[in-house]
């Protein structure tokens, strides 16, 4: 699918493309066909109202994010203190951050800033360099219809080096979205002897990523090590967790934003 948005040369309808697909328009929308319904067809016409409603409810809720995201991306565990423990003594490896955004102008600074999401990334990939000893690499640029300014890595290099006391070893900073993360990041990183890649983002987008970065490094010999961050500290779900909130809406459409991308190929 992402190579058909390619060749007609409108991969930067793909914010565009996301909101159209993804709730809550297609949900209203079949409120809508209930509506126009509810005059023929008064059974068939409540019953997507119903429909509706119901979808409409979970996707606010963390517990039908957290389900979506565990049967549609399958996020890889978090690594564990062995896994750490190894990549210290691992030759010619590198930890590389994926972007997820960025803020052109934060007021409260004066200029510009990451997107919370990025900022979890950064953080917790400086944690691991730091844990490691292993060389520290962020890939980001700037997305398909955003504003022109500063690039991700950019930002980002700014951000370690001020507020963490860390400074970047590599930055990418041309790509637009995942499948360019991987073949940029690639691009760079080959030449210069790496082998493997620790991969770090959010885990509900590791799957995907793990996906551009495989097809990215097909037959080149190097090994990806998924790192992901901000997993749930447990999977059983409370009473609460069936209530509208914002995390749960936010948790909701990520996860079928990121199954859509999969399948996409994007």
């Amino acid at each position: 699918m992402n190579q058909i948005f390619l060749g007609l040369g409108i991969e930067s309808w793909k914010p565009v493309l996301s909101a159209i697909v993804i709730s809550p328009l297609p949900l209203l929308l079949l409120v809508l066909v209930g509506a126009r319904l509810m005059f023929r067809h008064r059974l068939l016409a409540w019953l997507l109202i119903l429909l509706a409603c119901v979808a409409l409810w979970l996707s606010t809720t963390e517990a039908a994010g957290r389900t979506l995201t565990r049967l549609l991306l399958r996020p890889p565990p978090a690594l564990s203190s062995g896994a750490i423990d190894d990549l210290r003594r691992a030759p010619d490896t590198a930890i590389v951050v994926l972007g997820g955004g960025r803020r052109l102008l934060a007021p409260e600074y004066g200029i510009s800033s990451l997107k919370p999401r990025t900022i979890e990334r950064l953080r917790y990939g400086i944690w691991l360099a730091r844990a490691t000893g292993l060389p520290l690499a962020f890939s980001g640029g700037i997305g398909w219809g955003a504003e022109p300014g500063p690039t991700e890595a950019e930002i980002a290099a700014r951000v370690a080096e001020r507020e963490f006391g860390y400074k970047l070893r590599w930055q990418e900073g041309e790509s637009r979205d995942t499948r360019e993360n991987a073949v940029k990041t690639i691009a760079l990183l080959q030449p210069l002897g790496i082998r493997q890649i620790v991969l770090v983002t959010r885990d509900n987008h590791m799957r995907r990523a793990l996906q551009n970065f495989e097809h990215a490094t097909q037959g080149m010999g190097i090994r990806l090590v998924p790192a992901p961050m901000g997993l749930p500290a447990s999977s059983a779900l409370r009473g609460t967790d069936w209530l509208p909130s914002n995390e749960g809406y936010a948790d909701t459409w990520t996860a079928l934003h990121e199954w859509l991308g999969r399948v996409a190929g994007a």
